[in-house]
């Protein structure tokens, strides 16, 4: 796929994870009273105060848009210019389809909507992030301190959210609280599942084709190689072992191509919890 038809393809993605957004907001999100965090969560949060308290109706797009204002410039530079555009119509897409779409009674159940809601808005953000943009507000905050940094804090967000959904809790009821934890706990879980650009994978690799594999490795990843002297307590015979770490994202790829070049190499993968020391990751464009 060219440059031009993978930014058509991602305008696309990025389109159809804020239709999905919206959707989520009118349908799993209003049918149990649920708060979903970040700024789409504050500008609902606000949004209910206004009519609850004050009887003065402000549409969810006017505080969406005004939150995200300020990261979305403060961003601009560490993110790009793709990453901030796609973002940017993310916004402006989500916001103007949660005004416009009817609000759609899916199922009464609160819990099923905790459940579902948040696995909804986990793919929603997952898919936008995957295509180089951001769902915003404090997505712009954790992919900013994460290309600083090299480590995902979505946990962190979630427990900013739970402090959201405590000044939540105490104007709206306990109830309604709870029930978001749980569906933002699900988001959490299903974004961290699918989108893994900041966790890393360590790979053991055995093979006669060394020399052709760290070739590999080094052009298709920009991440170096180690040479291990090694023996096989088998046969007895003396082995190289190949020991690097690279994005989790990126071992799929890697196997394969590894397996095209000796298709009896033996590949080890473990998930690396913890990473000290210069970690080459790919720039955002």
């Amino acid at each position: 796929m060219n440059k031009k038809a993978k930014t058509i393809f991602d305008f696309f993605i990025v389109t159809l994870s804020a239709g999905i957004m919206a959707l989520n907001i009118k349908s799993f999100i209003y049918s149990a009273g649920l708060l979903p965090g970040g700024f789409s969560g504050i500008a609902l949060l606000l949004q209910e105060i206004f009519s609850s308290f004050l009887n003065v109706k402000v549409p969810f797009s006017v505080l969406y848009w005004t939150f995200n204002l300020i990261p979305a410039v403060l961003c601009f530079k560490t993110l790009g210019k793709k990453c901030i555009t796609l973002s940017i119509w993310f916004i402006i897409v989500s916001g103007i389809l949660t005004d416009l779409i009817p609000a759609i009674i899916i199922t009464d159940d609160i819990l099923l909507c905790s459940i579902f809601g948040g696995i909804t808005n986990g793919v929603a953000i997952a898919s936008c992030l995957l295509s180089g943009a951001t769902s915003g507000g404090t997505d712009f905050i954790s992919i900013f301190v994460s290309e600083k940094t090299g480590k995902g804090i979505w946990n962190i967000i979630f427990i900013f959210n739970c402090m959201l959904l405590f000044v939540f809790g105490l104007l709206f009821g306990w109830n309604r609280a709870l029930y978001s934890i749980i569906y933002q706990y699900a988001s959490t879980q299903v974004i961290n599942l699918l989108y893994n650009r900041y966790q890393k994978s360590t790979l053991l690799i055995i093979s006669e084709k060394i020399d052709e594999i760290i070739k590999l490795i080094k052009n298709s990843t920009n991440h170096s190689s180690t040479i291990i002297d090694a023996q096989g307590t088998f046969t007895n015979e003396e082995r190289k072992l190949i020991y690097s770490v690279i994005s989790k994202n990126q071992v799929e790829p890697l196997f394969r191509a590894i397996k095209k070049i000796d298709p009896d190499a033996f590949v080890n993968v473990i998930s690396t919890q913890m990473l000290k020391g210069k970690f080459f990751l790919e720039k955002r464009n």
